[in-house]
């Protein structure tokens, strides 16, 4: 489940973008953090929608860009409620800002699941643990995502 592995896949709608979301959130438990990188328009908060949709949030899904950070109750594939936690990081003046943010609780989020939008952003503030879906422009107007799950390894104490 961890390392260097990807998994590759090519999606040619929005609606397949959704769908992806809705099974990816099947894999997911309580302190799962995913990180969505991207550029503008590449697709991270409809792979939100469908993540979020999946994990049974009845609401709709928007980007907190202005609030940075958005929460919501749903429920994983088990029936058990979790939080979800929707943060955008794309208008962080600093990395130095997230601490104001309690952004400690969202990269450990023992409650529920966190997806963090523009993580580049945090600079190598990351979770100890993480799913990276990497999402660029396919062709014809389509996406690639390329999915990895990464654990941060600790350095030995001294």
């Amino acid at each position: 489940m961890f390392g260097t592995d990807v998994a590759t896949i090519d999606l040619a709608s929005h609606e397949e973008m959704v769908a992806y979301g809705r099974e990816l959130a099947g894999e997911l438990q309580p302190g799962d953090v995913v990180l969505l990188h991207g550029d503008l328009g590449a697709g991270k908060t409809t792979l939100v929608q469908g993540i979020a949709a999946g994990l049974g949030v009845e609401e709709a899904i928007q980007s907190p860009t202005f609030g940075l950070v958005a929460d919501h109750r749903g429920r994983l594939a088990s029936g058990e409620a979790v939080s979800i936690h929707h943060l955008d990081l794309y208008r962080l003046e600093s990395p130095d800002d997230l601490e104001g943010l309690g952004y400690e609780q969202y990269i450990a989020p023992a409650d529920g699941v966190s997806m963090i939008e523009w993580p580049e952003r945090a600079n190598d503030w990351l979770p100890d643990r993480f799913m990276l879906l990497k999402i660029n422009h396919g062709v014809s107007g389509g996406r690639r995502i390329e999915r990895s799950w990464h654990q941060v390894k600790s350095s030995p104490s001294s």
